[in-house]
């Protein structure tokens, strides 16, 4: 049986889609979870592939545009591509306090730049995540990202409408990835149930899209942006996969 999950960070935590095959030529099932910590899917031997919507490897100084993924994948999104953000240096992400992670951005970043809100806010997933990474835990755990993972699956076209408007949840970009996720063995009930409390509509689709790109990994499907990644100074790969 092949077993793949799709993560996303919520607000509550993490929302995690299950992907599983019981046959080669079986539909997939799918399972919704709700998770407090990243590692409680680490625990879980059954998951071959992991495919996290966030941050893997962190660099030292930050460049124009951010790491190499950042840079890869930008001009493949057209419109989207603004829902690419350039992560900043390790030191930066690690400090919990906003204008600390400011001016420690400036100090660390050529050209110099600040963090915005929105990325601060995901400090302390990233930082999660990266208290658990090695090098040999690539095998099973992969950086993805929704958008690029629609571009894949919408033969490698960017998705035509924005799934979160002024930072809320858009009906008609939500249809338009419901109906290409449909395509991929996806009951549309599954698609349009409520989410968890503490999670988005949008979390459920991205973890959803998530899985299906799992899947691809395991099956020696999935390229990684840029071809040749670089390590960070812990060894860990930058790359997400698609």
């Amino acid at each position: 049986m092949l077993r793949v999950a799709g993560i996303d960070g919520c607000r509550s935590g993490w929302i995690a889609v299950l992907r599983e095959f019981a046959a080669p030529d079986a539909p997939p099932r799918h399972t919704l979870l709700q998770l407090r910590a990243f590692g409680e899917l680490l625990a879980d031997p059954g998951i071959s592939v992991l495919a996290v919507d966030m941050p893997i490897g962190l660099p030292e100084r930050a460049g124009l545009g951010g790491r190499g993924p950042e840079r890869c994948v930008r001009p493949l999104l057209g419109e989207r591509q603004s829902s690419v953000f350039s992560v900043p240096s390790r030191a930066a992400v690690f400090c919990e306090d906003y204008g600390e992670a400011c001016s420690t951005a400036l100090a660390t970043s050529e050209p110099p730049r600040k963090v915005s809100r929105q990325a601060f806010h995901l400090f302390p997933k990233i930082r999660e995540i990266d208290a658990l990474m090695t090098p040999a835990l690539e095998a099973r755990v992969f950086e993805v990202h929704p958008e690029l993972a629609f571009w894949r699956l919408n033969g490698e076209r960017a998705m035509s409408l924005p799934k979160k408007v002024k930072s809320a949840a858009s009906m008609p970009g939500l249809e338009e990835r419901i109906a290409l996720l449909c395509r991929y063995g996806y009951d549309e009930a599954f698609l349009r149930q409520r989410p968890p409390s503490g999670a988005g509509r949008d979390d459920l689709i991205d973890a959803c899209v998530n899985a299906v790109i799992a899947e691809r990994i395991a099956q020696g499907r999935a390229t990684p942006f840029p071809r040749e990644p670089e390590r960070d100074a812990r060894g860990l790969r930058m790359a997400i996969w698609a």
